[in-house]
């Protein structure tokens, strides 16, 4: 019998320890995202966590990719903070509620597929641009409150802690992979911090994260069409946002573990989370890179160590709130720098003379709108658009001629490749041109090809053929002149 329900594969082989630790590794890396991509929507920290819990949770359970985690995340933060400050919090949980019942029927009408069409050239570009995000991102930890580069003692204090973390993480796997890098890093810069009590930034400095359980809450709204076309276009754009950065991280934790997740699975996954975050207080969120890149390095693969994330997340903000707003930001930059660094395809640096100049074009387009504008979702579209135009000008240029004379002593012309009307004139020009057909004998059976193919008509075709002929003018210059003629003739066809 066919298992209808199959949330978790008994068959897998599971580390416990790994995903228990990585769990809590990334707990820890949660708490300052949520709460700082909280502040960007003008929201409370805790609507922050709040979403963190929740999505994490659920998509670990009902996702289409064990491993991945999900939480608050800058781009929707982006897409809220205008409705925040226009409407109010309300307005933002109805939002989130509506991209989750989006993003569930696309999931269920198996658009997630859609995803392949996404190139590889854009892949490169928005996981370079995501990666450059999350590096500059770390940099306002090297300002004062009022936004001064850090100076004297506080910077050098700073940067050591930061180094000594990235060290860590970058030599400990060398020696041992018994615990995961990350953990080991925050604790050692922690209870350095503690016993020698420097004085140093810490995540209690950027928010209280003291909480109870997220509450069960209905939007205070009113249930109308008004309310529904204030909604609306946030949250479609949520749900586009979400789905695109949901799948694309699919994609490459699928690359990174050798395996395939399934993407309209993840999709209702990430629906229902949105849906649950709405009604509990959350301003939801999708699947964030930085965070399941954290989990897959530290070896955890099942659906175990999301759900420890999740669950100690909230754990945190219910009963460790005091202990975890001790933790030093030096130990958390450092970690998020080190994400950056393995986040960033080098390798596509490596190959870039290898690659076609259309694809570096996409690929650094796609980096540049990510980084400049924050907006992933507009940087993947724009790339996706750019990538189809490339093709379909590449494949107009596959247009090949083939000529042969039949048993009657017809010479007949074979054309090959597909045609874009106007723009393909010059290639099959081009084309017939290589097999010799524009003597005289054949110019009758050619201007019958144009009509047939471009509907310019056989005596505009001849006419204007006879006239450039009698200029005696060179072959190339001669074709060029065919063809800026007929696309002449064609112009003047449409305006009448």
């Amino acid at each position: 019998m066919r298992k209808i329900i199959n949330l978790f594969d008994f068959k897998q082989k599971v580390d416990y320890k790994t995903e228990v630790l990585s769990g809590l590794t990334v707990a820890l890396a949660l708490v300052p995202e949520a709460v700082a991509f909280a502040l960007i929507a003008g929201l409370s920290p805790l609507v922050g966590l709040y979403a963190a819990f929740m999505m994490g949770l659920v998509t670990s359970i009902l996702g289409g990719r064990p491993g991945m985690i999900s939480g608050a995340t800058g781009a929707v933060a982006v897409v809220v903070v205008a409705l925040a400050k226009s409407h109010g919090v309300e307005y933002v949980f109805a939002t989130v509620i509506l991209a989750g019942l989006i993003q569930m029927a696309a999931g269920f009408l198996k658009l997630g597929k859609l995803i392949r069409l996404v190139p590889h050239p854009v892949i490169f570009g928005f996981v370079n641009g995501l990666a450059i995000i999350i590096f500059m991102s770390q940099l306002d930890q090297f300002k004062d409150a009022s936004g001064n580069w850090l100076t004297g003692t506080n910077l050098y204090l700073l940067v050591g802690l930061v180094a000594l973390t990235m060290l860590i993480i970058w030599g400990l796997p060398k020696l041992t992979k018994a615990i995961p890098a990350s953990l080991t890093a925050i604790l050692v810069v922690f209870g350095l911090v503690y016993v020698l009590k420097l004085d140093t930034k810490t995540v209690g400095d950027i928010a209280s994260i003291k909480g109870g359980f997220p509450p069960f809450h209905i939007p205070s709204i009113p249930f109308t069409f008004e309310t529904l076309q204030i909604i609306f276009p946030y949250a479609a754009i949520v749900a586009g946002v979400g789905l695109i950065e949901s799948l694309l991280t699919l994609n490459i934790v699928d690359e990174i573990t050798e395996t395939r997740g399934h993407s309209n699975r993840e999709a209702v996954a990430q629906g229902a989370g949105n849906l649950l975050s709405g009604l509990f207080s959350g301003m939801g969120g999708c699947a964030m890179i930085g965070q399941s890149l954290i989990n897959v390095s530290n070896g955890a693969r099942a659906r175990l160590s999301g759900i420890v994330a999740s669950v100690m997340l909230l754990v945190f903000v219910m009963f460790g709130s005091s202990l975890i707003e001790k933790v030093p930001m030096a130990a958390l930059t450092g970690l998020m720098i080190m994400v950056a660094i393995g986040t960033f395809e080098w390798a596509s640096i490596r190959i870039i003379n290898k690659m076609p100049r259309h694809d570096i074009f996409v690929g650094m387009l796609v980096a540049l709108i990510t980084v400049v504008l924050h907006n992933l979702a507009l940087a993947v579209l724009i790339g996706v658009f750019i990538s189809a135009l490339v093709f379909a000008w590449e494949s107009a240029k596959r247009i090949r001629a083939r000529k042969y004379t039949d048993e009657k002593g017809i010479k007949h012309y074979e054309i090959f490749g597909p045609l874009f009307f106007g723009s393909t004139i010059t290639e099959l020009i081009y084309a017939l041109h290589s097999q010799g057909a524009f003597g005289n004998a054949d110019i009758i059976t050619i201007a019958k090809t144009f009509e047939s193919t471009f509907n310019i008509s056989l005596g505009d075709f001849y006419h204007t053929f006879m006239e450039l002929k009698a200029r005696k003018i060179n072959r190339t210059k001669f074709i060029d002149s065919l063809r800026d003629a007929l696309i002449k003739k064609m112009d003047e066809e449409d305006e009448q």
